[in-house]
């Protein structure tokens, strides 16, 4: 019985990990969930098999069906796609920082009429907002705008103390672009292959 009631838990909690988060790997959820080896990973996530679909992407990648969604009260609709690898790198930074509480994805950050961005991601940490940016097949210039409309959040006093920001992009060349336009700013850059 008591089993049961355990795995029962940890069927729920992946859920909801995966709802929070959208996309999961094997690997993020082994981490997230003690699911120890690939292969009682994989065995987890078989028994998942109702609630959720998976596709390969150097290693499976999971994520919500309509069942999985009705029973954990998710809206957003997953498929397979591209952009799956953009929510990876943000689950990535998610638990490299210790699975916040605070941590919200998609954060609308405005002064109506003046200044708007959507931060990928959002937490507080030491007192201190970290704003997540993931640029993982984004054009510099869409960067660069971010960045200034940031700037003019911080010249306007939006924030009691300067935020940290905290990016992850897919090459060296990249992180060094990043660095020199967060030039004064509060920022860390860390490459995707960082973290596999």
């Amino acid at each position: 019985m008591k089993r049961a009631i355990e795995k029962e838990q940890r069927q729920e909690a992946i859920l909801s990990s995966l709802a929070k988060l959208d996309y999961l790997t094997r690997s993020q959820l082994q981490v997230l969930h003690n699911l120890g080896s690939p292969r009682n990973a994989s065995r987890v996530m078989k028994s998942l098999e109702p609630f959720v679909a998976k596709f390969l992407d150097g290693e499976a990648v999971y994520y919500l069906t309509k069942e999985g969604r009705e029973r954990t009260g998710a809206k957003k609709v997953r498929k397979r796609t591209i952009q799956a690898r953009h929510f990876i790198m943000r689950n990535d930074l998610y638990i490299a920082f210790g699975c916040p509480d605070t941590w919200r994805n998609e954060v609308k950050l405005e002064i109506k009429g003046v200044v708007s961005v959507v931060a990928d991601a959002l937490f507080v940490q030491d007192g201190r907002y970290h704003i997540v940016e993931v640029d993982h097949q984004q054009k510099m210039s869409t960067n660069k705008a971010k960045i200034t409309k940031y700037r003019k959040m911080l010249e306007l006093g939006v924030f009691k103390v300067p935020p940290v920001f905290v990016w992850m992009t897919t090459t060296e060349y990249k992180r060094k672009q990043l660095l020199k336009l967060c030039e004064g700013l509060d920022v860390k850059v860390f490459l995707a292959s960082e973290f596999h």
